[in-house]
Formats: structure tokens, sequence, C-alpha cells
């Protein structure tokens, strides 16, 4: 019989990998909390025409990439494949926007798309989202830019990501330079790649972003989207680029870059890297300040950025700046023999747990001789050995066994690495080591 296997771009997260995860989600819910951002939680599925509505019928995702089906109810449902949108129906649906209430809030979890798997990009990914409403003014766009550079500084990265900023203007602005894009690029219709025809008449704003080499080259000539800015977007962006520098934070001005969702407007942004090939964007955002009435609710100013948790840890891994203190081992490992030890060592294991709630202590379950426990000790990759037969319990008595020495000085002189201590002080001992 076949094995069943995943499917494809959907991976399993490893239980050596699981503590990686969670060391960058800790220190980003620590920044954004620092910042004042609560966190929300919402469905994977939603409905489709919320997706439909707030990403744009013609974008690609809508078109090609969404997942797509009908519940037993015949409703079109949809996985989610990004969260902004849900999390504006969430706090639409729960009066969070009500009286232009100001939110700031943060999400992670899983997301949906039907791309062609590759490093750093998977069907199912996830994201942690950050969203602000209430707050028209340049200032919050610098400030969850800043809160980025932060979480990067803490994250031990900042000297590989760089800061790419542009203004899309007003949707009207937007508008008017749309076609004099198009008008352009219908003269060089026959030069432009496959996927930029079609965008032309669906969206040909993403031709900007184009990876196609001929394609860049021949929007050298094109319109700029600069030129087609009202005043107010121009007052924001030289607001947003004038705290930035006050702030000393170095940032390139794209005018290429515009983001591929339809609901952006003024401020759009993306922190990218060299360090993960051709899927260099770590975090993206931008400003979305019709996306709330769009979807039925009143205008609310708003602003927010995704960054991907599997792009991250490859960067973290890559570059190695990960602390050793994240590491999955145990840092001790109690091996025990005997009835009376077996006893005597859940006891223990119990009361130094309780002492030193920090430590990652294993305690050896299934029996086997001292020989076999040591095995599985040292494969554990603990540090420390805990050990226990019946005549130490009978005395009250535990050794401490070095594994593996890290730390000069901590290890006892003499060959066999080992000391001998009452259990009333082995709790206090190990909080010497570790």
């Amino acid at each position: 019989m076949a094995k069943i296997q995943s499917l494809r771009g959907m991976n399993d997260l490893l239980p050596a990998d699981s503590s990686l995860w969670q060391y960058l989600e800790r220190i980003v819910s620590d920044v954004l909390s620092r910042y004042g951002y609560q966190e929300i939680r919402f469905p994977i599925l939603e409905q489709t025409e919320l997706f439909k509505r707030s990403i744009g019928e013609v974008t690609d995702i809508v078109e090609k990439e969404m997942y797509t089906f009908d519940d037993r109810n015949g409703e079109s449902v949809t996985m989610r494949p990004e969260g902004t949108a849900s999390c504006v129906r969430a706090c639409m649906q729960n009066s969070l926007l009500d009286n232009q209430q100001i939110q700031r809030l943060w999400y992670a979890g899983p997301m949906f798309r039907y791309e062609r798997p590759q490093k750093g990009r998977l069907r199912q990914f996830h994201q942690i989202g950050v969203e602000t409403f209430g707050i028209a003014s340049a200032d919050i766009d610098a400030e969850i830019i800043m809160m980025t550079a932060r979480l990067w500084k803490e994250l031990g990265i900042e000297e590989h990501v760089s800061l790419q900023l542009n203004s899309i203007g007003s949707l009207q602005a937007r508008a008017d330079y749309r076609q004099a894009l198009v008008d352009y690029l219908q003269q060089h219709f026959d030069k432009l790649d496959e996927d930029s025809q079609r965008r032309l008449e669906s969206n040909p704003l993403r031709i900007l972003d184009s990876k196609n080499a001929d394609t860049q080259v021949l929007l050298d000539g094109a319109p700029l989207l600069a030129d087609y800015l009202d005043e107010d977007s121009q007052q924001h962006f030289a607001k947003l680029k004038s705290l930035l520098d006050t702030a000393g934070i170095n940032y390139e001005v794209n005018p290429r870059l515009v983001r591929g969702l339809d609901y952006y407007n003024k401020t759009v942004f993306e922190w990218i890297t060299d360090q993960l090939g051709a899927q260099g964007t770590v975090c993206a955002g931008g400003r979305y300040d019709g996306l709330v009435e769009q979807l039925g609710g009143k205008s609310t100013p708003a602003i927010g950025f995704g960054m991907g948790i599997e792009r991250l840890c490859l960067m973290l891994q890559e570059l190695k700046v990960l602390p050793d203190t994240i590491s999955a081992a145990p840092d001790v490992y109690f091996v025990v023999a005997g009835e009376k030890a077996e006893l005597s060592a859940f006891q223990l294991s119990e009361q130094i747990r309780d002492t030193l709630p920090g430590l990652k202590l294993q305690l050896h379950c299934g029996g086997g001789s001292f020989k076999s426990q040591f095995k599985k000790a040292d494969k554990s990759g603990a540090r420390i050995a805990l050990v226990m037969g019946d005549n130490e319990a009978e005395q009250g008595l535990v050794n401490i066994k070095w594994l593996r020495k890290e730390v000069e000085g901590e290890q006892p002189e003499g060959e066999s690495g080992q000391q001998t201590v009452e259990n009333n002080v082995v709790a206090e001992k190990l909080a010497e080591i570790f």
C-alpha cells in the first residue's frame, strides 16, 4: 500500500525546527506589544466574496491562486490567501472600528495560495501581520517602519535587509497614471513578456515589478508614477521620508514598487534581502485607506504589513544568528534504574521543575539499562545527566554527570566528570550550572 504524503507545497514543521519558530514568534510578539499592538485571531475560511472585493477580481491571487470551493450549503468559501481582508472583516463585524476607534492589531497564522513551490514560497505559508486603523497621518507610517527596523535589530539581521519605499498616491491619481502607462505600453505591446501582455488590460501596474529583464528595460521610458501624485500624497510622502531621515532609517525610493493587491494607496514599502535567492522580500505592506469602506464600513484610514515566517526562519539559519538558548534539546536528562529510584526520581524531578521553571528536564521513561539510557541521554543533546539507582535513592543522593563540556570550569575535576549531591541541593547545583 502506497504511503500517504503531504500535499505539495504544504510542509510539516518538525520538532527540530519548532523551537526556531517559537523563538521568532516570541521576539516579534514582544516587540509589537512594546509598541501597543494587541493580538487578534480570525478563521482560516472566509466567504469568497471577501477576497474578491478586497484583493480585486482581476488579480493573480483571485484568478489563479486561491483555494476556493463550495461548502455543503453550496456557499463559496476560500482559505485565506492573506490576512488584511480578514482582519478588516473581523474589526467591522465586532464593532472595533465604530466611532473612529484607533486599533493596533497583529496576528499570525497560515495562508494559502496555489503557487509553484520553491525555496521560501509554499502553498501553505505562514505570516505575521500588523494592521493599524484610524490614523491618517504619516507618523504612523513611519512608526510601523521603525518598528520593523527594531525587529531586524533584535533578530540580528539588520545589516542584511534594506528598505524600499514608494507612494502610489490616491485612487484617482493611480487611475490617471494607469491610463498613461497603458497608452505607453500598448505602443510596445509586442516587446512585452507574456505575463505583462496579459496584465496590460487587467492589472497594468503589476507590470512595473515584472522580473523580465527586457520588460524592465522597456519600462525605462515609461511615464513615472511620481509625476501623477496628487498634492496630498506628495505631502504625506515627504513627511514620511522626513521622519525616517530623522530616525536614521535608510531607504531607497523605488518608483516601480506598487505591491500586488488592489487596495493599497499612498505609502507602500518592502524590506528585501539578498540572502534568499529569488524570494527576496521578507516584509511588505502599505496604506489601504479605502478598504474598510470598500467592504461596507465607514471611511477609515489604515496601514499594515505582513512578514513571512518561513522566509525569516530561513534567513536566521542562513546567517547563523540564532542564540544557543533556542535549542530543542533538554538541559538535563534524568537516568534512573530500579523501583525505588523510579519513585524517588519522579518526586525529585517535580521538585526541580518547581524550583527552576525555566529548566528543560527530561525524565527517562520506559526502563532499560544504565548503558542504554546514557545513549539516549547523549543523543538527546542534554548537557547534564542526573543519575539515580536504588542505592542512591535509599541514601537521598543523586549523581550529576557532565555529558559535554561547553563552559570552561563547569565540569568538576577528575576523570569521571561526575559529582554526587544530596537531593535537597541538586536544584541549587543545577542553578549554578544553568
